[in-house]
């Protein structure tokens, strides 16, 4: 028996990952109008972002239900050592509260941990990542709630957006914040702190935000785990992950992800990102 690895989908983690080291992933829900999606599911990434940019209307979005994490968890926890549930941060979603909620309903004749990871996207899929490994090698429940506890606290999250117009819209940043995206060619960059959207820079070029997504994953020092997302710019993300690829130990490569149609809500066209966990003894 093992532990099973449970997250959702704003992990951004690429399916392929997933399936491969046996992550249950549990869908957000975006609407557009009338019609919802499953995210990851229902919704290819191009369908998306066309609606997400000709639509009239932003999309909305929606956290599993404490019925859908309670199914998962007792369909998981027949023969199971144990589940640890990895989730985006309790401060920006309540997906967190959702699984909380469940693992205390679910029927189960195994424990359940629920992670707040306090950070988003593939920051979120690194930790889920490292913890899915170990359990795979055979790591048990207390081992793995100690390195979700460490990866987490080692985690960084930083983004380069074209606009702040669909964090702003989402009610993930204030009015004040938006402004600094209103500047006419200002590329807004934003860091996850304490599970919160913050302030990294402003940049009046593209290529000058690239630099500084360069020279701020640099700053941290030697890593552990690097992943470069993207929402519409694949060939920047592989030039990216190319440049990194150097602060990584012999024979690592960056994950490269591109953002689903949850964290797409917010970030919007054009977004490329960093995620990375800083190594231990830097």
């Amino acid at each position: 028996m093992t532990v099973k690895i449970v997250t959702d989908s704003t992990a951004d983690i690429p399916s392929e990952l997933a399936q491969e080291l046996g992550i249950e992933v549990v869908p957000l829900k975006v609407r557009f109008g009338t019609e919802e999606f499953l995210d990851g599911i229902d919704l290819s990434s191009e369908e998306f972002y066309q609606r997400l940019v000709q639509g009239p209307t932003l999309p909305t979005t929606s956290q599993p239900s404490v019925g859908e994490f309670t199914e998962v968890y007792q369909r998981l926890g027949e023969g199971s050592d144990g589940i640890m549930s990895i989730h985006v941060s309790s401060k920006l979603s309540g997906t967190f509260n959702s699984a909380k909620q469940a693992s205390e309903q679910a029927e189960v004749g195994c424990p359940i941990e629920v992670v707040d990871t306090l950070q988003a996207s593939m920051a979120v899929g690194l930790i889920v990542l490292a913890v899915a490994r170990a359990a795979n090698a055979g790591a048990g429940m207390e081992e793995l709630a100690a390195l979700a506890e460490d990866t987490s606290s080692r985690s960084e999250f930083f983004v380069m957006l074209d606009t702040l117009e669909y964090l702003k819209k989402g009610g993930r940043v204030g009015p004040a914040m938006a402004l600094i995206g209103g500047i006419l060619s200002i590329k807004p960059m934003i860091i996850l702190r304490d599970g919160e959207v913050n302030e990294l820079a402003k940049e009046r070029t593209r290529r000058k935000g690239v630099a500084r997504l360069i020279r701020t994953a640099h700053e941290f020092g030697t890593v552990d785990d690097i992943a470069i997302l993207h929402s519409t710019t694949p060939d920047e993300a592989e030039s990216l992950a190319s440049n990194l690829s150097q602060l990584l130990p012999e024979g690592r490569q960056p994950v490269i992800s591109r953002a689903g149609s949850v964290i797409g809500t917010y970030s919007g066209p054009g977004a490329l990102g960093i995620a990375l966990i800083r190594s231990a003894t830097t």
